[in-house]
């Protein structure tokens, strides 16, 4: 990828009950991604997306804003997350963002990066992941795009409250990724950093895998918080955190 500074966010949960958390992203897209390299989000940007031809106002907000962000000339690279998997090709065409495959693989300067929502990395939870590949599935995918879409935001509300009360019995570590699989995906992908959301625990950890030294930095959600990484060309990381009210920035984690 060019030289230069690239911005990485996840879990954002956007909608019209989060006002702060939607002003602050839309904020984020006039001011501080204009001067980088390149914006990539790292899936659940919003809720819950029900397909590409729901016209929800806070929805087409961010979208329009997205779609600013690309023709002033700086890339959006998107991934899928758990809430918002059926992004799909009318999203792509509203805001000019690019669809990314998770996992993914790029170059920043001298590192070798593999992002990903990091969902697919909590293999303790054996029933999500059962359902995760059920719902990503094309012939559900399609089933789904099918109904009428009050019939989709109803399911949508049920699929929620199922999953809160499904999540609220699990321990603490069957809900984190699994060392394992960070491992195996770090290996695979012969990258020395993974860059991940989902957990909603931000923080960078150290790891050896097969005698190199790698990190994996986790992102944080933006349900009270902004959370935000840059990564530049010469190698360094700050993970921090944006106010809400004063929209300053905080470190989490810089090298």
């Amino acid at each position: 990828m060019p030289p230069g500074r690239y911005l990485f966010v996840s879990d954002l949960h956007l909608d019209g009950s989060a006002p702060q958390a939607l002003q602050a992203f839309l904020s984020f897209l006039e001011g501080e991604a204009r001067a980088s390299q390149g914006l990539f989000i790292l899936g659940d940007l919003f809720e819950s997306w029900i397909g590409d031809d729901d016209a929800d106002p806070a929805r087409q907000q961010v979208c329009a804003a997205l779609k600013s962000l690309t023709e002033a000339g700086i890339a959006c690279r998107v991934q899928h997350g758990n809430r918002d998997f059926l992004l799909g090709a009318g999203f792509v065409r509203r805001t000019g963002c690019e669809l990314l495959p998770d996992p993914h693989v790029i170059q920043v300067g001298r590192r070798r990066v593999v992002l990903s929502h990091g969902d697919a990395l909590c293999t303790r939870d054996v029933a999500y992941q059962r359902f995760r590949r059920v719902v990503r599935t094309p012939l559900v995918q399609r089933g789904w795009l099918s109904l009428p879409l009050a019939a989709r935001r109803g399911l949508a509300a049920s699929l929620r409250r199922r999953s809160r009360r499904h999540t609220r019995k699990l321990p603490q570590d069957i809900m984190d990724v699994t060392p394992a699989a960070v491992t195996q995906l770090l290996r695979r992908c012969a990258a020395d950093l993974l860059v991940h959301g989902h957990t909603h625990r931000p923080g960078v950890h150290h790891l050896d895998v097969d005698g190199r030294a790698c990190a994996r930095i986790v992102l944080g959600d933006w349900y009270e918080q902004g959370s935000v990484l840059e990564l530049r060309g010469d190698g360094g990381h700050d993970l921090r955190v944006i106010s809400w009210r004063t929209q300053s920035a905080r470190d989490q984690g810089r090298e």
